[in-house]
């Protein structure tokens, strides 16, 4: 039997029907499948919490980052928002004109500024920095007048070191042009006292009982000689690399028990004026006494002030003694909502009283007026009429000025 030769339609069909006994016999089962599944789902699982984790992560991280950019924001705010709180910022200033027997010229005589912080509750600093005379190429100055840290050991008791005021007079302290009479301040706190005196030291302060507080300080004395005539205000130091071979010390009691009223005494010693450098003077007492009352629109300014100098050296000259009083009415009434005051003041005084006769004794009348278009910066007039004993140089005419605070 012969066997007929197979075509091509034949031989792709036996082609294909071989290909598909091999593919199934290549073919997993179906419990194969069923892991080779179950492997792919784990892995897409794994994948998903992976990248579920990266995503917190970034979230958590940037969040983070916000937060430190926040913090670091907030806290530069905060610093300098507390440290703008804690500072501050004042001053004063004012401008003569003086038309006198001795001068006739508009000077710039003070610009202060002060600058202070509070560093807690209970523990702060002052400063005062003063240029006077505008520039410093004439006759001008760079001063520092202030520059303390004061301490508050209880709510009335408080302690201070550094440069400060002496408490002594009412203008020493307390000396801004609104707060007093007359265009220049009062010969009898300029020479006797004198003021504007500060020294580095230390110092207590405080109430004793209700209406009394006393201070009490020691500090750097002065330096005063027979080339000075011992004359007290020749002899401040100011600070300076001041001589402290002879310290002094100040004490102040002080009664305002009365509003409007104050009465206060101050006394200084100091062991040697001449801080041991002139053998023919020793020791110094002050002794000073004050009434600042106002009550309505009336006001009384009094006060006395006196030296008294050891040694055969001040007493030559007549220094040994050095005292002098003023006493001043007032009288401010409202102007359209502003104000106007009136005073007169008589001062006396003698930086050689101890000579024994009346030709070194200075008087001085003023009477003038304070209108303040503001309570902070005033204008002020007044005339001047001198009359000094044993002179022919009477220092007479009238002055202007105008001075602020802030």
């Amino acid at each position: 039997m012969r066997f007929k030769p197979c075509s091509s339609t034949c031989l792709a069909a036996l082609l294909l029907a071989g290909n598909g006994i091999a593919s199934a016999a290549e073919m997993p089962s179906q419990e194969e499948m069923w892991k080779i599944i179950q492997q792919q789902q784990r892995e897409i699982e794994a994948l998903k919490a992976g990248q579920e984790a990266n995503t917190e992560k970034v979230e958590a991280t940037a969040e983070a980052v916000e937060e430190t950019v926040a913090g670091a924001q907030g806290t530069h705010t905060s610093t300098g928002s507390r440290w703008m709180e804690n500072t501050q910022v004042g001053g004063y200033g004012e401008m003569h004109y003086n038309n006198l027997d001795s001068k006739d010229e508009i000077d710039f005589h003070r610009f202060v500024l002060f600058f202070g912080h509070q560093f807690t509750d209970n523990l702060r600093f002052f400063s005062e920095l003063e240029v006077e005379h505008d520039n410093t190429e004439d006759n001008g100055a760079v001063e520092l007048e202030q520059a303390y840290v004061e301490y508050d050991i209880t709510p009335s008791q408080h302690a201070k070191a550094g440069l400060f005021l002496l408490p002594v007079g009412i203008l020493n302290e307390t000396h801004e042009p609104p707060t007093f009479y007359g265009v220049e301040r009062n010969p009898i706190e300029k020479n006797i006292i004198p003021t504007t005196w500060w020294a580095g030291g230390i110092a207590l302060n405080g109430e004793i009982a209700p209406g009394w507080s006393y201070d009490f300080a020691i500090h750097e004395g002065l330096d005063t000689s027979a080339g000075r005539n011992y004359a007290v205000r020749k002899g401040r130091q100011k600070t300076s690399e001041a001589d402290a071979n002879d310290l002094a010390s100040t004490a102040r009691i002080k009664w305002t028990g009365i509003a409007g009223v104050e009465l206060a005494a101050s006394v200084q010693y100091q062991q040697d004026v001449t801080q041991s450098n002139d053998p023919n003077a020793g020791h110094a007492w002050l002794y000073e006494a004050h009434a600042d009352i106002e009550r309505g629109p009336f006001g009384l300014r009094a006060l006395y002030a006196m030296w008294d100098l050891d040694g055969s050296g001040p007493k030559s000259v007549g220094a040994d003694e050095q005292e002098g009083f003023y006493i001043e009415p007032s009288y401010k009434f409202s102007l359209f909502d502003q104000q106007l005051g009136v005073f007169a003041r008589y001062n006396q005084w003698d930086n050689q009283a101890g000579n024994g006769n009346s030709d070194s004794e200075k008087k001085q009348l003023n009477a003038g007026v304070n209108y303040w278009p503001h309570p902070d910066v005033v204008l002020k007039a007044d005339v001047q009429q001198q009359d000094n004993e044993g002179s022919s140089k009477n220092d007479n005419g009238f002055n202007l000025g105008i001075g602020y605070q802030f």
